[in-house]
């Protein structure tokens, strides 16, 4: 499929290559391509017209995104109007792709995908709990944020961290896939949704057989797809999994509130038992302008945490996080503290990313962090 899409790109694209080279040569993160608007791009989370060239007619930006479509992609983002596709470029790097309409016309956004896959130190993941929840055999890791927090990154981070540690079979499933695996001292097979299979449910349902000992579910989207992942991860398998939830507290709230009320303390019970952590994330610009670092909050499923799960009180969770340090947890304000206090980042961009804000005043003030 890469090879075959890179082809397009070179071929009957290559106004769409020309924009390509130039969102990765001036390191933006993101591009926007729509009509009445000119190509613009995100760098370091600001968003700038790419070039001089003009707002972008209806017809430029359609005949931008068909060239990178295959026939069966043309007819599927026609009927559905909503369409995500990866590919890489050869000498560029990978790229995902969406697209959709908007006012009756084209649109998409193109993702710069990093390569490679860096490590945990790369990424700015706190290294020493994050490798020791990979190296479990099951329970489940919750990987949470915002669109464009790094979610895909930091998963990639942990199946590479598995794939050249460990001796097991890896399955993903992924809509679509972003970063692309070699088998090291791990099998990975790679699935991706509209593809290699045609839902979540459905390659869920039948993952079991594929004799699995780590799953990566690239999101989980609904009711259906999050019992499958507490399912799996009470048989005995480690499973990755993301949400789109900003902290610790409510992504426990957010997975039991998806079930019907009659069964909420049933899945309490059931996630207390199988939660190893949940890493909640932002990326926020550095204060050298030279990119973007990571703040990540962590919560590590210890006995406390899992009785308060299982009692229904994850509100109190929060408190423990604070005290939390000595085990490798930390809150979403402490680690903005931190990178505050260490000049990474600026006080303003800080509580502009705050949900307490006065907490992270008095922390950066006290150098507490």
């Amino acid at each position: 499929m890469d090879k075959e899409i890179d082809r397009s790109v070179q071929t009957a694209a290559t106004s769409m290559q020309v924009l390509l080279q130039q969102m990765t040569q001036i390191g933006a993160s993101d591009m926007h391509l729509s009509a009445g608007l000119p190509a613009t791009v995100r760098i370091n989370d600001r968003m700038t017209a790419l070039d001089e060239r003009g707002k972008l007619r209806p017809e430029e930006v359609h005949d931008l995104a068909y060239s990178v479509l295959t026939p069966d992609q043309m007819r599927k983002f026609e009927h559905e109007k909503e369409l995500d596709i990866s590919f890489g470029v050869s000498g560029l790097g990978r790229f995902r792709l969406n697209f959709f309409y908007q006012r009756g016309t084209v649109a998409l956004a193109v993702r710069l995908l990093p390569r490679p896959v860096r490590s945990f130190a790369e990424t700015g993941l706190p290294e020493a709990p994050v490798v020791e929840m990979c190296s479990k055999t099951k329970g489940l890791i919750l990987v949470t944020g915002s669109t464009g927090s790094g979610k895909s990154s930091t998963l990639a981070s942990m199946v590479d961290w598995i794939n050249h540690n460990r001796e097991c079979h890896v399955m993903t499933i992924e809509d679509p896939i972003e970063y692309t695996h070699v088998s090291d001292k791990a099998v990975i097979h790679q699935r991706e949704v509209g593809t290699d299979t045609r839902s979540y449910p459905r390659a869920l349902k039948y993952v079991l057989r594929q004799d699995p000992d780590v799953i990566l579910i690239g999101e989980m989207r609904d009711l259906e797809t999050i019992e499958a992942a507490l399912r799996i991860a009470e048989t005995g398998h480690l499973v990755l999994a993301t949400l789109h939830t900003s902290d610790a507290v409510q992504t426990v709230n957010r997975i039991v509130d998806v079930f019907p009320a009659h069964q909420q303390q049933q899945v309490r019970i059931q996630l207390s038992f199988v939660l190893l952590g949940v890493l909640c994330q932002q990326l926020i610009p550095r204060s050298d302008t030279q990119g973007r670092v990571l703040a990540a909050e962590l919560m590590l499923a210890n006995h406390a945490i899992r009785a308060l799960i299982r009692e229904g009180n994850p509100h109190q969770m929060y408190s423990m996080l604070r005290t939390g340090r000595r085990e490798g947890m930390q809150t979403m304000n402490q680690s903005l503290a931190f990178l505050v206090n260490q000049k990474v980042i600026r006080p303003e961009d800080a509580l502009a990313c705050s949900s307490e804000s006065e907490e992270l005043r008095s922390l950066i003030q006290s150098g507490s962090a």
